[in-house]
């Protein structure tokens, strides 16, 4: 099936949830450059000594319309699933990432009396770019009035604009641009040109609003100014089982900028193969048929997405990073049917959490439950707390 979930068939919902894994790093490797000046002696993570570890280590939740009603973002639930981040994940951080100004602040403050550290990351896709910039602009102004308030909180302007933002890619909604980037149909120049353009205003009107830490969700072997920035951030979907080494090499780049690094998105799927699927793990859903059909030859393995976590999180621990934020809580709209394993879209899902609907048709009153990855995570987090 390999490349079914980019086609007919797909909502645009259930498309940019997809999104949200790192999908731009693959796409845009054809335009990258090779060469990289990269400095000869590297503080503690290319030495090999010991580090200091992680100082946030926590996971991203999204703030968003659900494909239906009852899958949405809602202010109870949300309260219980930021407590259950706190007090069953252990985590000290999470990423309030979504669109709806109202919603991301009430999420954000949420957090933040929970004693959970806000990352506040607006991502509004697919509109006009001055609209983009006005609801950055307003939620910057919300996470500088928690920030004078006391809490802990930064700011990231968005994340992998190529694909959620028109007129950087050719394309006039994300699936267009996934499309064309794919098939080769854009001229590499210009984008580059486009994304640090819109980037530049991205970090002019964040600073304008919130006077914190600033900074950008980045797909790997992005091309960014990280002068604009006060932390470099990349969604890191690479997968080289313990090998330490080979991920000092792939962070290499980022740390020649003398900042904080954050790896602000890993994660992986829920099936055998899928951390080597990586930001593309998703794509393996037919959504042409009711309900979607998962790729046949895919076996569900909740320990295949624990053990990913389980090897990368100590390894974090030892490069001198200043995050590490799993990509994510939860998908509603990707619930697990285990009694019709074709359709058990929670296999295409990265979330910690399985979405338990009321009916297969339907979700209902939903619930979560945990999965492996969840209690792999919790017991990390729980020794490094």
């Amino acid at each position: 099936m390999g490349s079914s979930g980019i086609g007919s068939g797909i909502s645009r919902k259930r498309f940019l949830a997809g999104l949200g894994a790192g999908a731009a790093a693959p796409l845009l490797a054809a335009c990258q450059s090779d060469s990289e000046d990269e400095p000869e002696n590297e503080e503690s993570a290319e030495s090999g000594q010991a580090s200091a570890g992680l100082r946030h280590r926590g996971v991203m939740y999204h703030v968003t319309d659900g494909e239906r009603p009852e899958t949405g973002w809602d202010a109870a639930r949300m309260r219980e699933d930021m407590r259950a981040i706190r007090d069953e994940l252990h985590a000290n951080a999470v990423v309030v990432y979504g669109d709806g100004v109202e919603r991301l602040a009430a999420t954000a403050t949420e957090a933040a009396e929970r004693g959970l550290h806000v990352w506040l990351q607006p991502r509004l896709a697919d509109r006009p770019q001055r609209e983009i910039l006005d609801h950055l602009a307003e939620t910057g102004r919300r996470a500088e009035e928690l920030r004078r308030q006391g809490a802990g909180v930064h700011l990231s302007v968005g994340c992998e604009f190529v694909l959620f933002t028109p007129g950087i890619a050719p394309g006039d909604h994300a699936l267009e641009r996934i499309e064309n980037l794919t098939n080769g149909d854009f001229n590499p120049v210009h984008l580059q040109r486009s994304l640090a353009d819109f980037i530049g205003r991205a970090a002019t009107t964040g600073r304008s609003a919130f006077d914190g830490r600033l900074t950008y969700g980045a797909a790997e072997g992005d091309e960014v100014d990280w002068d604009l920035f006060d932390i470099v951030s990349v969604n890191y979907y690479a997968y080289h089982g313990s090998r330490r080494a080979a991920y000092a090499d792939d962070l290499r780049p980022y740390r020649h900028w003398g900042k904080p690094v954050a790896i602000t998105e890993f994660g992986s799927c829920t099936y055998e193969g899928a951390p080597e699927a990586g930001g593309m793990g998703w794509d393996v859903v037919d959504y042409t048929t009711v309900p979607p059909t998962i790729d046949e030859s895919l076996v569900r393995s909740e320990e295949t997405q624990a053990t990913y976590l389980a090897d990368v999180l100590p390894v974090f621990e030892t490069l001198d990073l200043y995050a590490a934020l799993v990509y994510e809580f939860v998908s509603p709209d990707a619930p697990h049917r285990p009694d019709d394993p074709p359709h058990d879209e929670d296999m295409a899902s990265y979330g910690l959490v399985k979405a338990i609907w009321e009916t297969d048709e339907a979700p209902g009153a939903w619930r979560w439950e945990p999965k492996q990855a969840f209690h792999a995570v919790a017991d990390h987090y729980r020794r490094h707390r």
